[in-house]
């Protein structure tokens, strides 16, 4: 379902449209009697009487022509509550047969000139739907027409909004591709299309891995007919070559598991272990799009894990970009062997002021934190407050996780220098991280986030009506903005 937003510039006449207003919490129209003719007045006023004021929003029909809508706005809202509230009208509007409505914006009974960018934020959010496939297409649209003097977003904020929607739907795109679709030559090849926002965009095919011995992605990528890739994106939005913002994410396409073969039940699931990957590229996107004042930069490991007789083996060593090698005795773990090279090259590369990476790394973190939270896993108590209060506000969730020198100890191997799981058992998220920091090399400020539970929904959430949620863009542009822009 698509909605569709305009901003009028002339009122439009009391009696014509389909029109949402804004009322107190307890349903007081006084406010509005200017904005509506006396009959709908006296109506809307008899009917209140009668109807179940603790809710916050109200269908009427004032004739056959017409139908009025009050939404009722407490004082004092977060962004998230108002995200919520345009949801919940998304939600209410779907299934109405009326397809236009006007939002007066002189009728919010609070001056707030963010309150409309949150609540048709939230909107668009939840009326997104991965409908490419289906033969048989529902078109309808819904049009909202904004008038009013006062409450309206300004240009800039309108932007910021709509980029953000761009980069968090660019994400919620890829991880809905099916695997057969979106291979990792594909990907590759849909990123190029990011030069035109003014990014730049470099791939690192597999000669050009082989030569600077990223052997760890590579050895996941084995098995697979397709190619096997590293891709950076950088946005340079300030000119003084101060250090970029690091942003890296887990790209496997598809993963059966390798020889470690996953079972049947939910493989279907793994085209969303790309997720992480789908959320630096949204980022960049989002940030691209809003000019943002920082330099940032995303990179992303591209593979997809499959068997076949030239796939990688349990047991197999590989030497990693680092140079430390590695012994690899589980090949479903092998998101942490992407991320090694990766997280390697992005240090050493461009010297970032940190690095936050994002993974559908573990199973082991839904067992703990459900579909909730993200798992937080860092070497930095700043980078660690400033991750979590940005999730806070907009709703994306972490929990801060442990790093031991306990857990460490459990990674290492008996025939290389690191081993890829842990076999003592449990801790299984967390020994996931401390393999990961061992590839931290000068002690950047690092943080690693298991999204495994957050990527997709079955059923849906607040912002989501169900799929791919495209969890981390707004998470990461909010650390950005409080704390960086």
């Amino acid at each position: 379902m698509t909605v569709k937003i305009s901003y009028l510039n002339k009122p439009i006449a009391k009696t014509s449209a389909n029109e949402i207003l804004f009322v107190d919490e307890k349903f007081n129209i006084s406010k509005i009697k200017k904005f509506i003719s006396n009959t709908e007045f006296s109506y809307i006023n008899d009917l209140l009487k009668t109807n179940d004021l603790k809710k916050k929003i109200l269908f009427f029909d004032v004739n056959s022509k017409k139908k009025l809508v009050l939404i009722s706005i407490k004082k004092d809202l977060k962004g998230t509550d108002i995200e919520n509230l345009g949801a919940e009208l998304f939600n209410r509007l779907k299934h109405e047969k009326i397809s236009e409505y006007t939002i007066n914006s002189d009728s919010l009974p609070l001056s707030n000139e963010n309150f409309l960018g949150y609540f048709l934020h939230g909107l668009k959010l939840k009326s997104y739907e991965f409908k490419k496939y289906k033969t048989k297409k529902e078109e309808k649209i819904i049009f909202l027409k904004i008038f009013g003097q006062k409450n309206k977003p300004s240009a800039k904020s309108q932007l910021k909004f709509k980029a953000l929607e761009e980069g968090t739907f660019y994400a919620r795109d890829l991880v809905s591709e099916p695997g057969n679709i979106l291979h990792p030559d594909e990907y590759a090849k849909r990123l190029i299309s990011l030069k035109k926002e003014g990014l730049k965009v470099t791939i690192y095919d597999k000669k050009k891995l082989k030569k600077l011995g990223m052997n760890a992605l590579l050895g996941v990528g084995m098995g697979s007919i397709r190619g096997s890739y590293l891709v950076t994106i950088e946005w340079n939005g300030v000119k003084n070559n101060s250090k970029p913002l690091a942003f890296v994410g887990k790209g496997v396409t598809f993963d059966t598991g390798g020889y470690s073969l996953k079972p049947a039940r939910f493989m279907e699931d793994m085209t969303y272990d790309m997720a992480g990957s789908a959320a630096v590229v949204g980022l960049m996107k989002n940030l691209a799009l809003k000019k943002a004042k920082i330099n940032a930069v995303g990179v992303v490991g591209l593979v997809e894990n499959m068997v076949s007789g030239v796939a990688q083996r349990p047991g197999d060593i590989v030497k990693s970009y680092s140079g430390k090698t590695i012994e690899v005795l589980n090949t479903d773990a092998e998101g942490r062997l992407v991320l090694a090279d990766a997280l390697t090259f992005t240090e050493r590369k461009f010297k970032p002021k940190f690095i936050v990476d994002l993974a559908t790394l573990t199973g082991a973190i839904i067992v703990c934190l459900g579909s909730e939270y993200a798992g937080l896993f860092s070497n930095n108590d700043k980078l660690s407050k400033e991750i979590v209060n940005a999730g806070e506000k907009v709703e994306e969730k972490l929990w801060r996780m442990p790093l031991h020198k306990n857990y460490d100890k459990l990674m290492n191997s008996k025939n290389a220098d690191i081993q890829n799981i842990n076999y003592v058992g449990g801790a299984g998220s967390t020994t996931a991280a401390q393999f990961l920091q061992r590839f931290i090399l000068n002690k950047t400020p690092w943080a690693h986030l298991d999204i495994a539970g957050m990527a997709f929904s079955k059923y849906g959430g607040a912002l989501n009506s169900g799929g791919a949620t495209g969890f981390g863009v707004r998470l990461l542009n909010q650390l950005i903005e409080d704390n960086y822009e």
